[in-house]
């Protein structure tokens, strides 16, 4: 096996796939990425067993061959390199790969590629091709309300379903629940859940991405998201996703419009003063002003701010877990947001107040907490 490529470019190839690369796994040979060339395409290939990435590029080469070389040597050492071509040579009575640069000579050892997993095969398969930003918008604002709870995957997952007109994203933790929403056209209705870390991959991935769609290849247990030179491969979690719409409340009347950065601001501080367990934080509103309170009562810590703001509703008063809030903030990408509030034991709903592109509908909810009484 032999290949010339850029040091750069190699870099470039590696870096999309290294982050599937576990450290310490069951299985050693998930620690290595496999190399593979077929005459001038150099394909590299990590895989923990439940997600793989494939990346290509073009080398100067006219072998095919396939060999495991591990993954943070080779990484680590590409890194060092200014831009220059680099050649590997494999020697095969010595297991090891050679690289030769402009600097020296440098040597690997690497295992068979037969013990690399393979790729799955996705029998029975439909797809379907969406545009990026849509793609990267809901993946954006929904990956962060996903649950990190292991005794409830089916909710630590996105969940996407693709109707003959739009496209859903869903995430969730009970606490927070984001609902993503934007026009395409699919010839079948399905859905499925993808687990968050493919996801955060993809999303790191697709700003680098320069095509404007995305191909989705999917069967009842894998799915495929295929770029030009990229495939990311995921296993699907098994299971139904819970009724998300059971939660939203449907009557709203008290409404709440906002700017977002002064809200945001405002909670950053008032959040430092409460409690560091329940992160509660008070909302009180009454006519055109928004009263925000948070304390910590364990170490005589208070804050309390009030605000301007267009409030149209009945006085209320209702708490929230900071953080929960902030996160929420801190995704949304508007200027001012409505917050809409039904009573203080039903969960809040938050959107933009910018009409921005009509095929585009973001829904944010967060539940609310029992108010400490003083």
């Amino acid at each position: 096996m032999k290949f010339i490529i850029s040091s750069t470019q190699l870099l470039k190839t590696i870096q999309p796939v290294i982050g599937v690369v576990g450290n310490n796994p069951a299985l050693p040979i998930i620690e290595n990425l496999l190399l593979e060339l077929h005459n001038n395409n150099l394909s590299v290939k990590a895989t923990d067993l439940e997600t793989t990435i494939i990346n290509t590029t073009k080398v100067e080469s006219q072998d095919n061959d396939s060999i495991a070389i591990n993954a943070k040597l080779l990484l680590e050492t590409l890194k060092t390199f200014p831009e220059q071509p680099l050649t590997f040579k494999t020697n095969k009575e010595k297991s090891t790969i050679e690289i030769t640069s402009i600097q020296g000579q440098y040597s690997l050892a690497y295992l068979d590629s037969n013990e690399f997993p393979s790729t799955p095969e996705l029998d029975n398969s439909k797809s379907i091709t969406i545009n990026i930003n849509t793609l990267k918008k809901g993946i954006r604002n929904t990956l962060f309300a996903t649950s990190n709870d292991e005794l409830r995957p089916v909710i630590s997952g996105v969940y996407i379903e693709i109707n003959l007109t739009n496209i859903l994203f869903v995430g969730t933790d009970a606490h927070k629940l984001v609902k993503y929403e934007n026009n395409i056209e699919s010839a079948e209705t399905v859905s499925f859940i993808v687990p968050k870390k493919p996801l955060n991959l993809l999303k790191n991935t697709l700003n680098d991405i320069e095509k404007d769609n995305v191909q989705l290849k999917y069967n009842k247990t894998n799915i495929i998201f295929s770029f030009e030179n990229l495939q990311i491969y995921c296993r699907l979690i098994d299971g139904s996703y819970p009724n998300y719409q059971a939660v939203i409340p449907k009557e709203n009347p008290n409404i709440l419009n906002i700017e977002r950065d002064v809200l945001l601001n405002s909670l950053k501080r008032v959040s430092i003063f409460s409690n560091q367990t329940t992160r509660q934080v008070k909302f009180k509103l009454q006519g055109s002003e928004i009263n925000i309170s948070g304390e910590d009562m364990d170490f005589s810590n208070k804050a309390n701010e009030k605000l301007k703001c267009d409030y149209e509703g009945h006085d209320i008063e209702i708490g929230f877990n900071g953080k929960f809030l902030l996160e929420i903030l801190n995704t949304l990408e508007t200027d001012k947001i409505n917050m809409h509030f039904s009573t203080p034991s039903k969960a809040a709903i938050i959107k933009p107040d910018e009409e921005g592109n009509d095929d585009e509908k973001i829904l944010m909810l967060v539940m609310p907490v029992m108010l400490n009484q003083n």
